[in-house]
């Protein structure tokens, strides 16, 4: 028996024929499922999946790729924010790996599943009865209570439907203690009667939730009368008592995986896209050491999971298919008692019997691997949690013993058995701040990763405030600057220039948006680095709904110079997406400090936590300092939201950090300038950008093909011009030069600005700094060779103001 299902016999004949039982339905329906025969009281036939990787071994491939196309539908089915806000539920134990791999599919859902493990120390947050198990309790036990009290849909995964009382159970359950407006329940099959599916339609209304369903395959089994009492007979006829054990000829062979330090072994307590995206990394090398390990010659090798660790083996097993020329074959061990029977038409062929190895709480017992002896393994990775590595697992009838009767190499590999240290940091993060109750914007374009801090006076004069700064070292983030007042003048002068620039700007939302959807990812997570870039992120946002009918997903998150990324941001969008499809969005570039602080913060960061995947470059509409591989344009012009503060970023100030605001565990703060709303024009802008999307779609066409086509890789060229302005200039101190439209202009409103450089014949991008300049008293220098439009330059001796890159005063 190499296989359990044999080409033109159909692996549910045989209960068919004796039981006068019919599988109808779809008409890919018997390739999916098999029929067997349960030692069970309570139900007469088992439906063995072929795909799902428990009962049948299968191709990983296959096992994975069923789930992640579920997933995928599932994604489809919901809008963008609800799949955001959504969390996977699967089933233990035949459904745990499902469930993650739909969880994989839709994305950015975080993933729990059932389980039957009690965990010492961890709370149950939940439970439900499955009716016709032979072990019925379910418990939930997520690390993250917060997971199970969101309002986003909730996504329930089984491996199939036979009457839906599980699901309803579970709904009912959950809904009670805190109400979704959302549910969608998923399996590989539905063999729901009319009935049955009526009965989930009325609980529905009942309820006042919306219920989906989605499933591969869908039809019916039909039982005849006294079905029960017929199979049990059948099961007494052929059943035989477990042999002795088989003498073991197979070597048996630790082999170390490295698993990742902290990383769950699956979803009993809750897998983050963070966990996916450190699990994905992880993979190539501990693939590569099972690889290793393998008999040399061998050609066909079962990887068998454990019970409910089924996704960890499952992604090993696909791994180590798609890295060696090995035919692979994927299973786990079960709890589930099925009358084994060696017939083509009968889907489970052969049975190992083996003690529990996991002291389960529910006692001592049988557990099962099906379809693994007469398999022609020429070797079997064993997969268990170390709760399982026990005595009772290498114990002479124990599960590694028995696999070595049939197979001449047995691998074991340990996964370490996750414990929740829910102590160590708050449960759950606050949600985004948004609109209106926090900024301008509507709160469907921007989500604010901050804290408020709009009831705290941080407000000083800039001199006082410098003072501050230099007496005591303190840092520029500490406090903030008092808001500049435009004047009428200096508004007409926004004005007329964003009339003129808006065409210009919005071919360059274009481009740097097309380039992120077609290099970075087809469905980005944009997290704007406040406060600068986030009217640029709205803008892309934008953009990608306008072409391509996207609705991404979009924050904004606090960068601090001399401190880093708010490191709890970064926590929460790895939690709620894969951080490998975050792009971060700024304006523009100057001489790049921000894109080197990025960079080494995001290095800090995953050698702290241990979550990897964030790509530190930025996305910029602007680059003249070619510090970034990915832009609309390097060409240094006027972004009309350089010329203003809050008043054109949603009324939010700079972003604060003080230790005695902002804790270990809390955002990074800022405040809402209610009282600006007068002069606020945050939509405005992007009103006015947006319009003329539809004018500029072809030259973006253009550009974008100009901009695939060149060498876009940073040449810093820009620091090397700042350097050499500094020194000729006597200033040297980089710190000290701002380069680009958009620095200059923050010189002149926020710091003590000694002079401007302007290149000759810049023209009207230059008209609101010379209004700055003149109101001022800053003499506007013009410069032939200038790489930029302009340079501010911080006063070298008068250094209130002056702030190096720690963001700490420079001492003259």
């Amino acid at each position: 028996m190499k296989n359990a299902v044999n080409d033109g016999v159909w692996s549910g004949s045989w209960v068919a024929e004796r039981l006068g039982v019919e599988l109808v339905g779809d008409d890919g329906l018997r390739a999916l499922l098999g029929l067997a025969l349960r030692r069970n009281p309570k139900r007469a036939h088992l439906l063995v999946s072929n795909v799902l990787g428990k009962h049948v071994p299968q191709s990983p491939a296959v096992v994975y790729g069923h789930g992640f196309r579920l997933g995928r539908r599932v994604a489809e089915l919901l809008s963008e924010a609800e799949a955001r806000n959504a969390l996977v539920l699967g089933y233990a134990e035949t459904a745990t790996g499902l469930g993650h791999a739909v969880a994989d599919g839709l994305g950015a859902a975080p993933y729990l599943h059932s389980t039957r493990r009690p965990v010492a120390g961890v709370a149950r947050a939940g439970g439900f009865e499955e009716s016709h198990s032979h072990a019925t309790s379910h418990l939930l036990l997520p690390e993250d209570p917060g997971l199970l009290t969101g309002d986003g849909p909730l996504v329930l995964v089984d491996d199939e439907f036979s009457t839906g009382n599980t699901v309803l159970n579970t709904i009912r359950e959950l809904h009670e203690r805190c109400p979704r407006k959302r549910y969608v329940v998923v399996a590989l099959v539905d063999m729901r009667s009319p009935e049955d599916a009526d009965r989930m339609e009325r609980f529905a209304i009942e309820i006042g939730a919306r219920v989906d369903l989605i499933a591969t395959a869908s039809g019916t089994v039909r039982l005849p009368r006294g079905v029960l009492e017929k199979g049990q007979r059948l099961v007494a006829e052929h059943d035989r008592p477990p042999r002795s054990p088989e003498p073991s000829y197979g070597r048996i062979t630790r082999v170390g995986l490295h698993w990742p330090p902290g990383l769950p072994d699956g979803g009993r307590h809750g897998f983050t896209p963070a966990h996916r995206a450190r699990l994905e990394a992880a993979l190539p090398g501990m693939a590569a050491r099972v690889g290793d390990a393998l008999p040399a010659g061998a050609r066909r090798v079962l990887v068998l999971g454990f019970e409910e660790l089924m996704y960890a083996p499952l992604r090993l097993a696909r791994e180590l298919e798609q890295v060696t020329g090995v035919e692979v074959r994927f299973s786990t061990t079960t709890r589930s008692p099925v009358l084994a029977l060696d017939d083509p038409g009968y889907a489970i062929r052969t049975r190992l019997v083996f003690p529990a190895h996991d002291d389960p709480a529910d006692g001592p017992g049988e557990r099962y691997a099906y379809n693994v002896a007469g398999g022609g393994f020429d070797a079997v990775v064993a997969v268990v949690d170390s709760v399982a590595d026990t005595p009772a697992l290498h114990a002479p009838d124990g599960l590694l013993a028995r696999l070595a009767a049939h197979t001449p190499r047995v691998l074991l590999a340990v996964v370490p058995s996750y414990v929740p240290h829910a102590s160590e940091r708050p449960a759950m993060l606050p949600e985004p701040l948004r609109g209106p109750a926090f900024s301008s914007y509507a709160p469907d374009e921007v989500g604010w990763l901050l804290q408020d801090l709009s009831d705290v006076t941080l407000e000083a004069p800039t001199e006082e405030r410098e003072e501050a700064i230099q007496s005591g070292g303190a840092h520029y983030a500490e406090s903030l600057p008092v808001e500049y007042q435009p004047s009428e003048q200096y508004q007409e002068l926004f004005h007329a220039a964003l009339d003129a620039s808006a065409a210009r700007i919005a071919q360059a939302v274009g481009a740097v948006t097309e380039a992120v959807i077609a290099e970075r990812s087809p469905r980005p997570v944009l997290v704007s680095l406040a406060r600068a870039g986030t009217p640029v992120g709205i803008l892309m946002r934008r953009w990608a709904r306008f072409r391509h009918g996207l609705d991404l997903p979009h924050y904004a998150v606090s960068i601090v110079r001399g401190r880093g990324i708010d490191a709890n941001a970064l926590r929460w969008l790895a939690a709620h997406h894969d951080p490998r499809d975050v792009v971060f969005v700024d304006g523009w570039t100057g001489k790049g400090a921000i894109t080197r602080e990025l960079a080494q913060a995001i290095e800090v960061f995953e050698a702290k936590e241990g979550i990897t995947g964030f790509e530190p470059e930025i996305a910029v509409l602007a680059d003249p300092g070619s510090c970034v591989r990915t832009y609309g344009t390097r060409e240094d012009f006027l972004i009309p939201s350089a010329c203003l503060n809050s008043t054109v970023s949603g009324l939010i100030s700079r972003t604060v950090l003080r230790a005695d605001l902002v804790g270990p565990d809390d955002f990074h703060g800022a405040k809402f300038y209610r009282e600006l709303a007068g002069a606020d024009v945050s939509v405005a802008f992007l009103d006015a950008v947006a319009a003329r999307f539809p004018e500029v779609a072809d030259a973006v066409d253009t550009a974008v093909k100009e901009l695939m086509a060149e060498d876009r890789a940073p040449t810093w060229a820009g620091w090397r011009a700042v350097e050499r302005i500094s020194e000729e200039y006597g200033i040297h101190d980089v710190n000290l030069v701002k380069p680009g439209v958009g620095e200059t202009t923050r010189v002149l409103l926020r710091r003590v600005p000694w002079k401007i450089l302007a290149r000759e014949g810049a023209g009207a991008d230059l008209d609101h700094v010379r209004l700055l300049a003149e109101q001022r008293g800053v003499p506007v220098e013009e410069v032939g060779e200038l790489p930029y439009t302009c340079v501010g330059l911080i006063h070298p001796q008068y250094t209130r103001g002056a702030t190096g890159a720690d963001g700490r005063a420079v001492n003259a």
